[in-house]
């Protein structure tokens, strides 16, 4: 078994779907099926899609989108004409600080952003996964 799709509350469907064209990520689908619209992106070399929902009140909050160069990554988003928060790290106990983790540990620098329906992303770098992670 393995995770595939996860639905993304949005109010306008071509706002978010220009919005994850410039992020340069894959669209699969954009159909109608008995007057419901449906529209399927995957981020590059992801396994998992999201897939446009109708928005309710409910937003996503801190969807992960793992990445090996965290500075590479934000600055592939930024050059796309993305904002994209700047990079932070979080060391256990501690309140994030500014920057890469100084000592490049997997799972702790971070960037942040959010589409235009206020779902947050946040890009986090991992180099080495945790055991028995694929």
């Amino acid at each position: 078994m393995r995770f595939e799709a996860t639905p993304l509350p949005v109010t306008d469907f071509d706002r978010a779907k220009a919005f994850y064209q410039r992020l340069g990520w894959r669209l699969d689908i954009d159909i109608t099926v008995a007057g419901s619209r449906r529209i399927q992106f995957t981020p590059p070399g992801s396994p998992a899609s999201i897939q446009f929902a109708p928005a309710g009140a409910d937003r996503l909050q801190r969807l992960l989108l793992v990445v090996t160069n965290i500075e590479a990554a934000r600055a592939e988003l930024v050059d796309r004409g993305n904002e994209i928060g700047e990079i932070w790290h979080a060391r256990p106990g501690q309140a994030p600080e500014p920057g890469r983790d100084p000592e490049g540990r997997s799972y702790v620098s971070h960037a942040a952003f959010s589409d235009p329906d206020g779902n947050q992303w946040v890009l986090q770098e991992v180099t080495e996964r945790i055991p028995g992670r694929v």
